[in-house]
This record gives structure tokens, sequence and C-alpha cells, in this order.
């Protein structure tokens, strides 16, 4: 949001209360609360008829600074807020001198200048990363007394802005305004199904702003060198995590905001829907189920789009007994095939559903200031919404999920939860405005509690559209709407990204495009960037997905690359539990992962998933790629072909192949089983090693179902001498070469041929040296 007309103006009807000058600062038990006058102190006189903010610094976490910019202290503050870690302070220290007052957290420092000119700066040791200058914290009026709370950061030269949730519009976020407000407008727009109040910038510091509700952002838009962000009311609070790199920000954060849960391995398959409008009974499902098979393609999860349930009927949790007479049986059918099964859900209960007039009579739907139900006929007629402040409700809505996986349900695609009305009345009396973005928190928290508590811990995994902060606890998360087209599969990737820099670890979308029907090049294209996600679903609106519906060369692509998928799993699991630990996206930007390299700053057409491979989706029909390498030695993971970085390439990939490279120094681990995901992953697996350095160590780690590490292993080399050891499952394994040359001789292991090992089955520690030729 705009307050200023250029440089030197105010725009019409705008009043600006900027800090000017400190009056005091004082030690608390929280920290620091200073206060700033927005008029020069010249006199007594000038106390009078004054404007002052109140400005709070507090610490909940090590390298994390809060922020709380006040105006009038007497306003009643309403729900809902975000949960956040709440620590003790012990860490903090304060200093202060004659001209500064000083909270350091960890490795961040800010500073309070004192005297005539308010600033408050941000250090990670002796470098300063941003700060807030004279009158940058504001208090504004405009002409219908409307009242907003706005704070500017200080940009750098060559600094870039990331994140701020899914956004499908250009991956560095400078010059963009941005405003945080949940919206069901596609990937082919400004709008963003998840808002996240939180941006990373390529110095290796983010902000977060703690507010649900609208946050308007303009990142070198109205101030080329200021990342501004303002709210309605009388106060604003932000956080400032410092890294020192992009990964550790993000570690930070999402301890403040949660880490993301572990979903279970079985997610990490390939996901086959019946589409949207589509038509489709059991014999229709079964074709598809069947005719994968048949054709030696592995799959994983069959997910049943609305229409399981009857038109206009939304949401009922009943199905259609017209085309699915017998469910139950349907699905032990599906599942004795090996399946597991998703259901599309979500939180607008249709006039015609069995469950309006319960909601309407038990107070479970959000009501009007009148008392009456707030309805509406977008999307199903006459429909309310579920008010999932009301505890009652919450269980009501659950109750019907028990039953559906009872019946043999094992995850729910939670879609929607964007179009939330703002005059409207809540159960326990929330903000609707805060409730606007934060709605789908609650939403997706009640279903993803249902899975866990029915079927375990690392058992529950949602298929979820809408986000806000701390959405990321309960994953999976896709896309949403996109065309079946290049444009559409670049504009995903970016959404993508951008989420992952906001502190979500797992991320879908939809094969091929959702809207219309992709050429086949595209959808085999689509194919390779799906299978080398996250996770991976075959979706569309009003055509099948089934890979035969293109051509006979779609059947051989989508086995190649799923077999591929699945052999990965050890690897990728063990991605999955660094997203989990450490709030680590699993398909990284790569400036999360080469933040010293320049060129990275800014690509949004590749990305790493996880730390060993950088993946380069191809978005020409002729096949041709253009990437980037990194410095350092890449092999391509398909060919082997080993090849410099630190430049560009062009070349040209058939169907079959892609840039996906394994990244110099890796220990790659890849499973015995490539036509599931969900195995033993220590039961013969294979450590590829990647052109190891002298004098560099690396190491692999193999997760069981649990997520808990089984396999650690660890390489180091000295001049022609490779030392492994091995700790943890006492399972057999192979230990292959590459980009090393060939083995002159081995100790503790047996050599198989000139460049792999094999390790027997027997202790749990293990250790064996390889003298290279």
């Amino acid at each position: 949001m705009k307050f200023t007309d250029g440089l030197w103006l105010v725009r019409d009807g705008i009043t600006i209360n900027g800090a000017v000058q400190n009056y005091v600062v004082e030690k608390t038990s929280e920290g620091l609360t200073a206060i700033t006058q927005t008029t020069p102190i010249t006199g007594r006189a000038a106390t009078l008829n004054s404007t002052l903010l109140t400005v709070k610094f507090h610490s909940p976490l090590p390298g994390v600074v809060g922020i709380k910019i006040i105006h009038h202290e007497g306003v009643q503050e309403r729900g809902p807020v975000f949960e956040l870690t709440k620590g003790t302070g012990d860490h903090v220290r304060i200093e202060e001198s004659e001209l500064e007052t000083v909270l350091i957290s960890g490795g961040l420092r800010v500073v309070i200048r004192k005297g005539e000119h308010w600033a408050v700066d941000f250090y990670r040791g002796d470098e300063r990363i941003t700060g807030s200058g004279y009158k940058s914290m504001a208090y504004i009026t405009d002409k219908d007394g409307n009242t907003f709370m706005r704070e500017e950061l200080d940009l750098g030269i060559g600094e870039f802005v990331y994140g701020l949730g899914e956004r499908f519009t250009a991956f560095v976020k400078n010059g963009q305004v941005v405003d945080l407000w949940n919206k069901d407008g596609g990937t082919s727009s400004e709008q963003a199904y998840k808002n996240i109040p939180f941006y990373v910038t390529s110095k290796g510091y983010g902000v977060f702003v703690n507010h649900p509700e609208l946050v308007s952002y303009e990142i070198g838009s109205e101030k080329v060198k200021k990342a501004q962000f303002s709210v309605a009311g009388e106060s604003l609070e932000y956080f400032v995590i410092e890294g020192p790199t992009i990964k550790e920000v993000i570690s930070k954060y999402t301890s403040l905001t949660g880490k993301p849960a572990l979903p279970p391995a079985w997610t990490f398959g390939l996901w086959l829907t019946t589409s949207f409008t589509t038509d489709y009974d059991e014999a229709t499902v079964n074709s598809f189920v069947d005719g994968m098979a048949e054709r030696d393609l592995p799959l994983h999860v069959f997910h049943f789009d609305c229409f399981w349930m009857r038109e206009y009927q939304w949401t009922d949790f009943q199905w259609d007994e017209r085309v699915f007479p017998d469910p139950k049986g349907m699905l032990k059918r599906l599942k004795e095939k090996g399946l597991k099964i998703c259901v599309w859900i979500n939180s607008y209960i249709g006039q015609r559903s069995r469950l309006f007039e319960e909601g309407k009579q038990n107070g479970y739907l959000i009501k009007k200031a009148n008392g009456d139900v707030y309805q509406t006929d977008l999307w199903q007629a006459g429909m309310g919404l579920v008010d999932f402040t009301n505890p009652a409700a919450c269980e009501w809505y659950a109750g019907y999920l028990r039953d559906l996986v009872d019946m043999g349900v094992d995850s729910f695609k939670t879609d929607f939860g964007e179009r939330i009305p703002t005059d409207v009345v809540y159960f326990d009396g929330s903000d609707p405005q805060k409730m606007h973005n934060y709605y789908t928190q609650l939403y997706n928290q009640v279903v993803f509690n249902v899975l866990e508590e029915k079927l375990g811990k690392n058992e529950a995994a949602v298929f979820a559209r809408s986000a806000t902060a701390g959405g990321q606890k309960f994953p999976v998360h896709w896309g949403g709407d996109c065309y079946a087209d290049y444009e559409s599969m670049a504009e995903s990737l970016r959404g993508g990204l951008s989420l992952g820099l906001s502190g979500f670890g797992f991320w879908s979308h939809d094969i091929g495009g959702f809207e219309n029907t992709a050429p086949a090049h595209v959808f085999k294209r689509w194919l390779a960037f799906g299978l080398l996600s996250s996770h991976s679903r075959l979706h569309g609106s009003s055509s099948y997905r089934v890979p035969w519906e293109y051509d006979d060369e779609a059947v051989d692509v989508t086995r190649f690359f799923t077999k591929l998928k699945c052999s990965l799993m050890p690897y990728l699991y063990d991605v999955a539990g660094q997203a989990h630990e450490q709030g680590w996206a699993s398909m990284r930007a790569m400036v999360m992962e080469f933040p010293e390299d320049p060129t990275c700053e800014v690509l949004d057409r590749q990305y790493m998933l996880g730390d060993s491979l950088l993946v380069a989706p191809i978005f020409q029909e002729n096949g041709e790629a253009k990437y980037y390498l990194p410095a350092g030695r890449w092999t391509h993971l398909l060919s082997g072909e080993t090849t410099q970085g630190g430049s560009w390439r062009k070349e040209k990939y058939d169907f079959f192949s892609l840039p996906v490279f394994v990244r110099q120094n890796s220990l790659l681990a890849r499973g015995s089983v490539d036509h599931k995901p969900d195995y033993d992953f220590a039961e013969g697996v294979k450590f590829g090693l990647y052109s190891l350095e002298d004098g560099a160590t690396t190491t692999a780690t193999v997760r069981d179902l649990t997520g808990a590490p089984e396999l650690s292993v660890k390489a180091e080399r000295k001049g022609n001498t490779l030392s492994i050891t091995a700790e943890g499952s006492g399972k057999a394994f192979t230990f292959a070469l590459n980009d090393l040359g060939v083995i002159a001789s081995v100790q503790g292991a047996e050599q198989v041929d000139e460049t792999t090992v094999q390790v027997q089955a027997g202790s749990k520690s293990v250790h064996f040296s390889i003298e290279l030729k």
C-alpha cells in the first residue's frame, strides 16, 4: 500500500506520523521498550498535542528479535494469532552506552540510537544487514479515518528478496507490490492461495510480520531502497531473523512458527485421480488402476475428486450411491491392490447437504451479524462455511472424517479455504479480517489431527491448496489450478520455490496441468518435473490424466520416471527428514544451496532436490534445455557423464532424460526397489560417491519408515585413499565410485568390479578403505 507521492510528497488525504527522535529506552522483563517521538521536541510546549510510538524489543529465540510498534495501547487485540514458540529470553544480553542501547540475541545485534535522529540498526557481527531509519516506523491516517502502521527496512545494493508464500509472479520480489490476501486466483495471476508474511533476502536474514490479516508489502516499489510493510490498526509486530545463511534463517523461522510434519513414505509415490468434472464410477476407476498395472506403471495412491459425492451436496461425506453403490467394498478391493486412498473434501457445506441443517441448528456454521447463517451460491448453491473457531463444530466435522478413515480413506485433499468472507461473525469473536487468511490453518489442522489420531504419528498427510504462516506443519501442499502449457509449468515451479523459501518443506503440482488438456510433449516433459518433485500427482479438470490418453511413449516415460523416483527414496526420505527437522524445503531454490554464487540468486527454472541433486525441467517443445551448473564437478545421474560447472549449458534431451546432476562431494543413497516408495530403504541400498575432493568428507543417512536414522555412512578422502565408515543397520549394501577413477585395492570389503564394493550383512559397525589407482 502506497502512502507517498514520489520521494518528497504525501498522497492526498494521508497523514504520516513517523518516528524522528528517541525519547527514552527502558529495560523490561522481556527486553527493551523505546518511546519515540514523531515530532522533534524543541521545548516543553512541543510535548503537547503530539504523537508517540512505543517500540518493544524482545527475543523468543537466539538470532530472532521481535519488534512491536504501538500507537494506542488501549486497543483490544482480537484473535486469531499465529502460534509461535515462546522462549525464556535467557539468551538475551543488553548493553548500553552514551550513544546507543543494544539488544543482543545469538548472532543478531539490534542497536537503538540515542540522540536527535531515531534509528534502529540490525547487525550480524560488525555487518549492518538492515535497519529502520528516520520516519520509517510510522502511524498513518487517511481522509476516511482509517489507521495504519508502517515499517520500512533498508535494502542494500544488489540485495534480493524472496518468499512471501507461493507466488507465481517473478521469483525475485524486488519491485513488486504484494498484498497478502488468500484468493482462488489460479497460477497465472498475482493472487496466491498461500500468502505467508515472511521473506528472506540474499543477505542472509529474514523478516516475519506477525499478523494473519492483510499485510501490504512494497518491496522496493514505493521507495526503491526499502522493503515496506503495513497493516491496518494501531500496532505492528515483526521479527528479524538472522542466518547467516538462508538455510539457517528458514530453520530459525520454522523453529518460531512450526516445523513441517514428516509425511509417510507412501505419499512420495505416484498419485492418480479421477480428475475433476470427468464421468467416472467404480468401473472407470478400476480401468485406470488395472490399466496402470497392465502397463507396469507403479501406482501408489488413488484420489477421488469432488464427484465421489453427489452434485449440489458437497460437502456431505456420503458416496454417490448411483455410481458407487458399495464404497466400503470398493475401497477394500482397491487397497488389496496395494493402493492408498485419498478423497476430496472442503469446508463449504452446500444447502442440499445433510450437514447443512445440522450445522445450522447447532451453530456450527459461520454467521452474519444478524444471526443468520452466511450463505453464498459461489461454488455450491446456498453453501455455508464450517466455523472452526467453535470446538463443537470441529468435533462434528472431525466425526465424519473419522467415519471415512474407518471405511478405508488414508488422506484428504483439503481443497479451497481462500474464499472466506469478512462481513461475518465467528463463534469465538475472532476478527473476520484476521480470519480470512487464518481460516485455512484451522481447517487443515482439524483434518490433519484426525488422520494422525486414527492412523498414528508420521502417517498423516493432507493434500492442501491454501495456507498461512504455520501451515507448513500440515503437509502436503499443491500449487492449485494451472493451465496445461509450458508457461504454467514454469510459473508453478516459481510458486513452489517461493513457498519453499517461506518455510514449507513439501510441495506438489498437477502433472500435465489442470485446465485444458496438454499436448503429449508438454505432458511428458511435465512428468519428468513432477516425478522429480517432492510429491507427484496426475490430475486434471475435464479430461483424464492416465498416460495412455496421450500416446504410447507417455506410458513409457511415466514408467521410467516413477521407477526412478522410487529408487531414489532412500535419498528423498532423508531429504524429507531434513525438512521435518530443519524446515528446509525438499525442492530448494538454487540460492538456498549456493548463496555465494551471484548467478544462483535469480534462477527460477531449476532447483536442488535436496542438497545433492540439481534438476532443470525442460520447457521447450524441441527438448532444448538451458540451465546453469554452479562451480565444481557435476555428474549426470542418468548418463554418468561428468562435467565441470561454473557456466551455462544448452543441450537437447529426449523425453527420457533432462538435466539432473549429482553435486560433487555427494554420497547418494539409492534403493533396491523401484516399484513402490515405502520399503526397507537400508536393505541392499546402493551408495554412489561422486567426485570426492582430496581432503573432503561427505556423509549419507538412510532412514527407516518412521523417519529415524537407520544407517549412517561417512566417506573421507586423503590423496588416493578413501576411508568409509558405516554405522547402523548391519544390512548388506554396495558402494560405487563416480568420477574417481578405478579401484586399485580394497581392505575390509569385497570388490565387485573396478568401481564397486560390496559390504555383506553382519556387523552394525563397518570400516573399509579403498585405494584408487
